[in-house]
Order: C-alpha cells, then structure tokens, then sequence
C-alpha cells in the first residue's frame, strides 16, 4: 500500500533547532510517522521533548551551538547511540540579522553564514558518511527559503546563505545518490515564527506580504508536516538535489 512507503517506523533522524517553531513542527511530524529523534538545540526543548513522547517515540536531548562544527562528530557519535544508526537529517539551525546592506557588519555576515550555510554543509558530510558505513543510504533534508529564489531587503547574509543552501543541496545530492542517499530541501514561505515577528508586527509590510501569498494567510510549522516526511521516507527515493516550496503560492503570484 502507498501509505506504507511514508512510514518512519525503527528510523532515527536528527533535527536541528527543533525547539520551537518550523524546527518543532517537523520533529513531532516526523514522530508520528514513527521516527525517533535526536534534537540538536541551544536552549531546552522541553516542549518539543514532550510533544514527541506523546507520540510514543523516543527524543534525545543535545545541546551544541553548530556555529562550531567541531562539535558535530561528537553529536553524531550521541545520536547513534540512541539505536546504533541515524536514517534522517533535517538541517533546520539557522538565524538571521537585519541591517540595511550599505551598513551591514563582518560579525553578521560570518554569525549567519557559519550557522546557516558551513554548519548545512559539514553536519550534511558527516551524516552522509555514517549513511555510506551503513550501508542503506538515508535521507538528508535543508532548510532553504523564499530567499533562496529572491533578493529580499535589508538581510543579504541570509539570503546569500539561503541561495546556497540551494545550491548546496543539488550538489550533494550530485555526489551521494548513488550511494542511495537523497538530498532535497524544503523552501518555507512567509511562516509566523519567531524569525519573521518583526515583519508580522509591521501592519504596512504584513498587509503588503499577505497581499501577494494566494492562500491568504500565514503559514504554521504544521504546514511543513507532509513535505518532511515525504522526503524522509520511501516515498521520495527518486527525488534528489530538488527544493520543494512550501509557501501558499507566493513564487506563483
């Protein structure tokens, strides 16, 4: 049955800032799909901790900041300790900085680019190499953006970060197909999270934004759900290097 290729049961995945927001929402969709996960945070993700038990999956707890990524081989070493294998690595860790681009610092270039671009990439080889000793592929999903097709305004680190992160994901998935390792992303659109408070708080640029998303509204983590364990699973082993847009319709208009 064509259901069953979307299940995650036995499978372990990582997920990076999965604490709250987009990060949360697909932790717990992945849960219910039958995944354990490995949470990579900061701060503590108590709620995501708990939303994921109550699916009757297992959550285990990491904290490193993947702005170092020496710190990855040691999480990767924690995360296969849960079942001896990891299946799945979502790359959601990401943060953004605004200042017009006439002004914008070194500190906030290098702050988001290490974070949001270099951390994807190395957390991504490290995994894709356990996926290679293991022996049965595995799947690798990044967190990309609108920006990713869009210039934006008043954040160029992260839309070169976002751009990449594209780019980045085609070519890995380039490299490490025929290993039976599937590299996509997943584009959210405008998302009432924490990133985008500043612009949801702004009444001219919400009415502006929400002017142009055809379904009319905001989107929520929930709105991540079905993509994510789509390319988590079976059901995308023929689907490589492509970026899946998640965003009501505003690349459409």
């Amino acid at each position: 049955m064509i259901l069953d290729q979307f299940q995650l049961q036995g499978r372990v995945a990582i997920v990076s800032g999965c604490n709250t927001g987009l990060g949360q929402g697909m932790a717990v969709a992945l849960a219910e799909a039958g995944a354990d996960i490995v949470g990579v945070n900061v701060t503590d993700p108590a709620d995501t901790r708990a939303q994921v038990e109550a699916t009757g999956r297992r959550f285990l707890d990491l904290r490193a900041n993947l702005s170092d990524i020496g710190c990855i081989d040691g999480l990767l070493n924690q995360a296969k300790s849960l079942t001896g294998r990891v299946d799945i690595l979502v790359n959601n860790a990401g943060i953004i900085r605004r200042e017009d681009a006439i002004k914008f610092s070194e500190a906030d270039w290098d702050d988001v680019i290490d974070l949001n671009l270099k951390s994807v990439f190395f957390f991504s080889q490290a995994v894709a190499r356990c996926f290679i000793a293991q022996g049965s592929g595995g799947k690798i999903i990044n967190v990309a953006s609108m920006l990713s097709y869009q210039g934006g305004v008043r954040v160029p680190s992260y839309t070169a970060s976002k751009s990449a992160v594209m780019g980045i994901t085609r070519a890995m998935a380039n490299e490490w197909a025929n290993h039976g390792i599937n590299v996509n992303a997943i584009a959210p659109g405008y998302m009432a999270t924490n990133n985008t408070a500043p612009l949801r708080a702004d009444e001219g640029r919400s009415a502006a934004i929400l002017e142009r998303i055809p379904a009319g509204r905001w989107g929520l983590p929930e709105d991540l759900a079905g993509p994510v364990v789509f390319l988590a699973s079976k059901a995308s082993d023929y689907v490589n290097g492509y970026t899946v847009a998640v965003d009501g319709g505003w690349l459409a208009r």
